[in-house]
């Protein structure tokens, strides 16, 4: 049966995905008096523990080719290191505020292509790119003034994600994607586990491990179980429709994390940062018009 074929039940998917990806970036949010470390080695730890269950149960090869070990550790390099500059962030910004600024990432990718991947990128994909990244700017330039540079780092995040997901695609063809992130889960133990006893040689208290209490481990447990969930929901729904029509909805995401930032933080951005947002989504829902044209345009010519 051919995936395309479901596209009412892809967007479904990817609707969970746009909810469910701002409830676990609410829980880190919780999370912020706990170690960074302690975070991402839970984070980690249940990825894997809860995706090689289903690995085997589907019977997937996990497997990752000889020659792809470099770009899999690289990849798992830049992952956890985008988690944990979103993660610190999301310590001091609104939730919406750090996830409209970290949707910069789709235009980073365009450029990126254009610079080392030699893709074509026209007048109207660099105007959104302008566009899109003034209007993060404007997210910025508010909370860069009330909290300092942590304002930047979900800006940081986006262009680590957007390398992140070219390292994917060269490995992507060679591996199963649920493989790819169970090992990497492994992977990311293994690095982080020899870090947090350096931390705890050296006294740096973002690389402890402290015992947590009844609340935090179930925010822990939360927080494992919202990312893998959000991954299967977002590598489903594409099996299910194609990446041009799901691409829209992607920004859902953005109201979804102002609407659960002011529930459950009681936060909402304040005017420009509203207009910056609202910028930054018109900007990418252009853009992803702009490309599905272009793509009509292609098929109508060789049909």
């Amino acid at each position: 049966m051919r995936t395309e074929d479901r596209p009412i039940f892809g967007i479904a998917l990817m609707l969970g995905f746009c909810i469910v990806a701002p409830m676990g970036d609410a829980v880190a949010k919780l999370l912020g008096g706990t170690p960074l470390a302690q975070v991402i080695l839970v984070r980690f730890a249940l990825q894997a523990l809860f995706l090689f269950p289903f690995i085997w149960a589907t019977k997937r090869d996990w497997r990752i080719p000889r020659s792809a070990y470099g770009m899999v550790f690289l990849r798992t390099l830049m992952h956890m290191l985008g988690i944990a500059m979103m993660f610190t962030a999301l310590k001091y910004l609104p939730l919406a505020d750090a996830v409209a600024i970290a949707f910069v990432c789709p235009f980073i990718l365009l450029l990126l292509g254009w610079l080392f991947m030699n893709e074509t990128i026209g007048p109207h994909r660099l105007l959104a790119c302008a566009v899109g990244f003034a209007g993060a700017m404007m997210v910025i330039q508010p909370s860069f003034l009330d909290v300092g540079w942590p304002a930047v780092l979900p800006l940081g995040t986006a262009v680590i994600f957007a390398l992140f997901i070219i390292t994917t695609r060269s490995v992507a063809k060679i591996t199963d994607p649920l493989g790819l992130q169970a090992v990497s889960g492994v992977i990311a133990c293994l690095l982080m586990l020899p870090l947090m006893y350096v931390g705890q040689w050296i006294d740096e208290p973002a690389l402890h491990w402290s015992a947590p209490d009844r609340y935090q481990w179930s925010l822990l447990l939360a927080i494992g179980m919202l990312g893998t969930l959000a991954h299967l929901l977002m590598t489903w729904s594409l099996r299910f429709a194609p990446s041009a029509t799901l691409a829209p909805m992607q920004y859902i995401e953005i109201p979804v994390a102002t609407f659960i930032g002011w529930l459950v933080f009681n936060q909402f951005p304040n005017m420009l940062a509203g207009m910056g947002i609202a910028i930054t989504m018109g900007a990418g829902l252009y853009a992803v018009w702009r490309e599905r044209r272009i793509a009509l345009n292609i098929d109508t010519q060789q049909a």
